[in-house]
C-alpha cells in the first residue's frame, strides 16, 4: 500500500486526524478575506464582458505579417473602442471590437484592410447584437436560481435543512471566488464562462455531499452515547473523506489545467481560457469549501440544537469526571510509592519498625495449620 493509501486508511479509522472543526474560525477568516477582495475587485474593476454580452463586431483576418500588438492598435484607432486580438492557427487573426453597429463595422473593416494590408473582401465581419447577450445572461441567471432552489430542496430531504443551508453558502462562496479571479485576471467573460460557472457548481456539490453522507452515517444515534460530541464526529467525517476529496479534485484539475496553461497559455488558444479558468478555479474552490466551510458551518448550526447542547455537556462532564478519577488514582499511587519508600528507609535504621508488619500479618500456626496451643478435646 502506498503512503497516501496508508494515510487514507488511518484517517478513515480515526487513528490520525487534523482538527478542522476546532480551527474553523481561521478558515472563516480566510474565506471572508478572499470574498471581500473579490467583491471589491468586482466593484472597482468590473468584469470584462465579451462581445456576446455587449454587442459589437468580430473580424476574421487572413494570414498577415502584422503583429498582434500592431493589429490591436490599428483596430482601436479605427473604431475608437477597445479591441481584443487573438492569433489563429492558420496565421490569421480574430479581432473583436465592442459596441459597433453595422455602419461603424463597415468603416472599421475598410480601415483594417488598409492598415493590415489585406484584401477587404477576404475579411469576414460578424455582428453581434447586445440583446442576444442579454438573453443569454438572463437565461443563465434563471438557470442558476433554479439550480440553487433544487439543491436546497434535495439536501433538505436527503439530509437536513442545516446541511442544505451550509451547502448553499459554500456554493455562493465558490461562485464569488471564481468571479473575483476573473475580475483580477481580466479574462473575457463569454458564454463559455457561464457554462463553466454552472458546471463547477456540480463538482463543488459533489465533494460536499460526500462529506455530508459520511457525517450523516457517523451522527446516526449520536444522542444515545456520551463519548463524542457532534463537532468531533463532523471532524472525523472530514478526515475520513479527505484523501478521497483530494484525489478526485487533483484528477479533475489535471485536464482542466492542461487546457488552461498549455492550450491557452503556450499554444495561444485564447478561446480555451473562457471555460478552463472558471473550471480550474471553481474546482479548487469547491474542494476547499467542502472541507473548510460547509462541514464546519453544519457543526456550528447543529451545536445550537438543544439535544446536541445536552450531549456536549454530558461528554464534557464525563471526561471531567474521568480526568478527576485519573488524578486521584495518580495521587494515591504516588502516596503509596512514597510510603513504601519511607518504610524501606526505616528498616535500615533498626528492627523496631518491623513490629507493625508482624501485627498486621496472620497469627503463627502449628505444623498442620492450626493455631498454636489449640489441642483437640474429648
Amino acid at each position: 500500500m502506498s503512503r497516501l493509501g496508508d494515510l487514507g486508511a488511518r484517517l478513515y479509522r480515526g487513528e490520525v486526524g487534523y482538527d478542522f472543526i476546532g480551527k474553523r474560525k481561521i478558515w472563516y477568516g480566510i474565506s471572508i478575506l478572499i470574498t471581500i477582495t473579490a467583491i471589491a475587485a468586482l466593484a472597482v474593476r468590473g468584469l470584462n464582458m465579451g462581445i456576446e454580452f455587449k454587442g459589437g463586431a468580430v473580424f476574421t483576418i487572413p494570414s498577415t505579417s502584422i503583429s498582434e500588438v500592431q493589429a490591436r492598435e490599428d483596430a482601436q484607432k479605427a473604431s475608437g473602442h477597445d479591441a481584443i486580438v487573438q492569433k489563429l492557427g492558420n496565421g490569421g487573426m480574430r479581432i473583436q471590437v465592442t459596441e459597433l453597429d453595422t455602419k461603424q463595422a463597415d468603416a472599421v473593416k475598410t480601415q483594417l484592410a488598409k492598415d493590415l494590408k489585406v484584401d477587404e473582401t477576404k475579411i469576414n465581419a460578424d455582428l453581434v447584437g447586445p440583446s442576444w447577450g442579454a438573453t443569454i445572461a438572463n437565461k443563465a441567471w434563471m438557470g442558476l436560481g433554479i439550480f440553487m432552489v433544487l439543491v436546497v430542496i434535495y439536501l433538505a430531504i436527503a439530509f437536513e435543512w442545516r446541511m442544505a443551508v451550509a451547502a448553499l453558502i459554500a456554493l455562493i462562496h465558490d461562485l464569488t471566488i471564481t468571479v473575483g479571479v476573473y475580475t483580477l485576471v481580466g479574462f473575457e467573460v463569454t458564454p463559455g464562462t457561464v457554462i463553466g460557472l454552472l458546471t463547477i457548481l456540480g463538482y463543488s456539490l459533489y465533494d460536499t455531499v460526500v462529506v455530508f453522507d459520511s457525517l450523516k452515517e457517523g451522527a446516526n444515534g449520536i444522542t444515545k452515547q456520551s463519548r463524542w460530541t457532534y463537532s468531533e464526529v463532523a471532524n472525523r467525517s472530514i478526515n475520513s473523506t479527505l484523501v478521497r476529496s483530494i484525489n478526485t479534485t487533483v484528477v479533475a484539475l489535471l485536464p482542466v489545467g492542461a487546457l488552461l496553461f498549455i492550450g491557452g497559455g503556450f499554444l495561444g488558444a485564447g478561446m480555451l481560457n473562457d471555460i478552463s479558468l472558471s473550471l480550474f478555479v471553481g474546482l479548487a474552490a469547491g474542494a476547499y469549501s467542502s472541507i473548510f466551510i460547509a462541514t464546519p458551518l453544519v457543526a456550528d448550526l447543529k451545536e445550537r440544537d438543544p439535544q446536541i447542547k445536552a450531549l456536549k455537556k454530558r461528554v464534557l462532564a464525563k471526561r471531567a469526571t474521568a480526568a478527576a478519577k485519573g488524578e486521584q488514582a495518580d495521587a494515591t499511587a504516588d502516596a503509596t510509592a512514597e510510603a513504601t519508600a519511607d518504610g524501606d528507609d526505616g528498616a535500615e535504621d533498626g528492627p523496631q519498625d518491623a513490629a507493625p508488619a508482624a501485627v498486621a500479618g496472620p497469627r503463627g500456626r502449628g505444623g498442620r495449620g492450626r493455631p498454636s496451643g489449640s489441642g483437640r478435646r474429648r
